[in-house]
């Protein structure tokens, strides 16, 4: 990723002063900076390189090359050897090339007019996060994170890549350890921040849910004194919160009455689903969102409730809903041969699998075909994996699917549990080897009939989409 300085350029003096840094020149020292990358083959005239050290390399290997490339400056946390013959350029030295990254995006940030909106949540945030980019979208100009871009390092750079023109940005901000979204959301300072909802992902480094959300809650620490924290207020264990939260608190919910947006009357079409909210002792009916599922009438809400909140008219706001477009891989729906696909690869957690599993049959139902399920392992949940396996594979025959495509090392525990809970043993078909995507899209094309809707969805690490590469190669 590269992000290009548009509302001012830094001089490398600027730069090492905003992040406590020993500037050093070689040279006729460098450049102004007009670029920030962090991966040396983004590199171009006038780039700051964060060398970072990774798992599998480390960027400080690669100073000399990007000085030759047309590097102005670099963070570094060590000086290289033979610097000085490198022509002219400038080094910071620091002691961390990441909380560098970190601290520029926040000296950064008060150079920006937008207004900046920060997303978390165990679930559901990438889709709240275009939902709400979506509604502002309507009628301001608004940037949004893009890909995973929701890191230490991503945050930072997609607030350094921010226009001069852009009146607000969406922020998505994920975590693996308490202290990860306390440490974004001081630099990004959000003015409204949402929490979606408090799940199981990260079991296995957290420990407990309870842990989950004081992880989560941390987005309140960085909001600016008069910000707005939005929970769900179906979630108990953010109802009851009970530490230090932002200024103002407000809910979103369906079934909660003291919710400040409430849902009410929802009705599942074809490729929609249309209910009403109320609010602030009015009523907006048939609102409509050009996506399945119930879970989606929450990631609405949010948006719903973040606009009004910025001032924008229920007319705007509508058809900022209704242009919702969502990333790459989540709930994307089309037709493969004779048969429909939902395509939910990107990540998956025991609380997005039911929910996807309940949009499968609710498509199956209105296309009168047979709702048949890829279900791949769901990562990062520690000592509860198999447990919360068993009931992903108990859930699927309580809803009902008819064909059951078990899908990795947790493949055989989805289908016998599948099996003693109602689905016939022949329509249930085990791959644990997902080096093999192969050998599962037979299994499907063999099966799978005119007319059945298949969802596919499992954890990111599973890719469990080139089993759709696969079968699209048989079609």
């Amino acid at each position: 990723m590269k992000a290009e300085l548009k509302i001012k350029t830094l001089t490398p003096d600027e730069i090492a002063a905003a992040v406590g840094g020993t500037l050093y020149r070689y040279g006729r020292g460098g450049a102004d900076v007009t670029n920030v990358v962090y991966d040396s083959r983004d590199v171009s005239e006038g780039s700051l390189f964060c060398a970072i050290k990774g798992e599998r390399s480390d960027g400080h290997d690669y100073i000399k090359d990007c000085v030759a490339m047309g590097a102005a400056a670099v963070f570094a946390e060590r000086i290289p050897d033979g610097a000085e013959s490198f022509g002219d350029w400038s080094l910071i030295l620091v002691d961390s090339t990441v909380d560098a990254l970190g601290e520029l995006a926040r000296y950064y940030r008060q150079f920006c007019d937008a207004r900046f909106v920060g997303v978390t949540g165990s679930v559901g945030k990438t889709t709240t996060k275009d939902f709400i980019a979506s509604v502002l979208g309507a009628s301001f100009i608004t940037m949004k994170t893009q890909g995973n871009h929701n890191n230490e390092i991503g945050l930072p750079m997609t607030l350094l890549d921010i226009a001069p023109e852009c009146r607000f940005a969406v922020l998505e901000m994920g975590m693996s350890a308490l202290g990860e979204i306390s440490y974004m959301t001081k630099i990004a300072k959000p003015d409204a921040a949402v929490i979606t909802n408090i799940g199981t992902s990260h079991m296995a480094s957290l420990g407990s849910r309870e842990n989950i959300c004081l992880a989560k809650m941390e987005i309140a620490e960085g909001m600016s004194s008069d910000g707005i924290l939005i929970i769900n207020g179906d979630e108990p264990l953010l109802t009851e919160y009970r530490g230090t939260v932002a200024p103002k608190k407000m809910s979103i919910g369906i079934y909660n009455k003291n919710a400040d947006y409430k849902a009410v009357n929802i009705r599942n079409g074809e490729s929609s689903v249309v209910f009403d909210i109320l609010y602030d002792g009015k009523a907006a009916v048939n609102v409509e969102i050009p996506v399945l599922g119930r879970h989606n009438v929450y990631n609405a809400l949010f948006a719903w409730a973040i606009g009004t909140l910025f001032g924008m008219s229920e007319h705007e706001i509508r058809c900022g809903l209704l242009s919702f477009e969502g990333s790459d891989m989540r709930q994307k729906i089309y037709e493969l041969g004779n048969f429909t696909v939902i395509e939910d690869c990107y990540n998956a957690a025991p609380e997005s699998m039911r929910a996807a599993l309940e949009v499968l049959v609710s498509k199956a139902a209105s296309c009168g075909g047979k709702p048949c399920a890829l279900l791949g392992d769901m990562l990062e949940l520690g000592d509860n994996s198999r447990l919360m396996h068993d009931q992903l594979g108990q859930f699927a025959a309580q809803v009902k699917v008819e064909r059951l495509y078990c899908y990795g090392e947790m493949a055989e525990t989805i289908a016998e549990a599948a099996i003693k809970k109602g689905i016939r043993a022949e329509n249930v078909f085990v791959v644990r080897d997902t080096s093999s995507p192969r050998r599962m899209a037979e299994m499907i094309a063999r099966s799978i009939g005119d007319g059945d809707v298949l969802l596919v969805k499992a954890s990111r690490g599973v890719a469990a989409e080139k089993v759709l590469e696969e079968l699209k190669k048989m079609i």
